[in-house]
């Protein structure tokens, strides 16, 4: 194979080599916090959520101002689900014509947002600038999900709370002020997994319900090995193969999960998947799991817009105070969904 056939020969370059210098800052602090965090055993899970929680407060200091933020707590068929209503000052606009009529059409739009975290750490806190950020760019209702972590829920728990939350969203519009035409899906890392899981678990289920597009960041969608596996990924990230593997781990109930269609989502149905915006870090080893959608998603004819942010590593959406490469990433997404959302 030539050279320029191969899309990782920059990978023979250490990983932190090539940190862009705000990535290298960022690391630094993290660095920092967490020689004072105490030692973990593996299955401390409060505690590991504690830890998390402690080191994510300083990037979610500030953000964006809201029109108002609720919180509710939703009944569904796999149990209670927190939720919180972050509703921005700003309007969605259309984007070179298309999209939105006019600034403020109508009841604004909505995202049902999932955070991410392996799916055993991470709440509505340590993700509150993200959403914030979310709303402002985009100009929609953006309804953050707080899911049952793992190990104590297990797929498909956490899938079939997503799907409850956005369907009492819907059956709900008028009294939330939003409309439920306009519903899209979003997430990062594990939570964009889970929005797309809930995307196929909807179809599944032959559900009217269907998102007008989808933004997912950095996401895991059921690769079990990659080149980027192998050649990325270390304890700078938490993603080392190891990790992913104690992470899939604490989520599945039983091995033969992992061929579950709303687990492997690349090998599930995904004609039902509409407009996608997808945003990888050069440096993360679930970026393969980002480019084998899109590239699964263009054979299908699906919409599709794929970014690669160079120099940062899993994760990078959370630094809008120091990185510029994470407002890029709300701006592009904020540009897709305006272009898509009323197609």
């Amino acid at each position: 194979m030539a050279d320029s056939a191969w899309p990782y020969a920059d990978d023979a370059t250490p990983v932190l080599d090539r940190l862009t210098a705000q990535m290298q800052a960022i690391r630094d602090r993290q660095i920092a916090v967490a020689a004072d965090a105490p030692t973990r055993a593996l299955d401390d899970w409060e505690g590991m959520r504690e830890d998390y929680r402690i080191e994510r407060a300083y990037w979610n200091d500030g953000g964006p101002d809201m029109a108002s933020v609720d919180a509710d707590v939703i009944a569904t068929e796999a149990g209670t689900v927190p939720v919180r209503y972050y509703r921005p000052t700003t309007a969605p606009t259309a984007v070179d014509g298309a999209g939105m009529a006019e600034e403020g059409a109508g009841l604004p739009p909505v995202i049902v947002y999932t955070h991410g975290g392996g799916w055993i750490i991470g709440d509505l806190d340590t993700h509150d600038r993200i959403m914030r950020n979310l709303a402002h760019h985009t100009g929609a209702v953006v309804v953050g999900v707080d899911y049952s972590l793992s190990p104590e829920a297990k797929f498909p728990v956490p899938v079939n709370q997503c799907v409850g939350v956005i369907e009492h969203v819907v059956a709900q519009a008028a009294d939330l002020g939003v409309d439920a035409s306009t519903i899209s899906f979003s997430g990062d890392s594990a939570g964009a997994y889970l929005a797309l899981a809930a995307t196929l678990a909807l179809a599944g289920k032959e559900s009217p319900i269907s998102p007008s597009c989808l933004l997912l960041f950095y996401g895991i969608y059921g690769l079990e090995d990659s080149p980027a596996r192998r050649l990325l990924g270390g304890p700078w990230d938490g993603m080392a193969r190891a990790d992913l593997e104690f992470y899939w781990g604490a989520y599945l109930g039983q091995p033969e999960d992992m061929r579950h269609p709303y687990v492997d989502c690349l090998s599930g149905d995904l004609t039902a998947v509409p407009p996608t915006y997808l945003a990888a870090a050069e440096l993360d080893p679930a970026k393969d799991d980002s480019y084998t959608l899109a590239a699964l998603l263009t054979r299908l004819g699906t919409p599709v817009e794929l970014t690669t942010f160079n120099g940062v590593l899993h994760g990078f959406l959370h630094y809008t105070r120091a990185l510029d490469e994470a407002t890029e990433a709300f701006v592009q997404a904020a540009a897709f969904y305006r272009t898509h959302i009323r197609d």
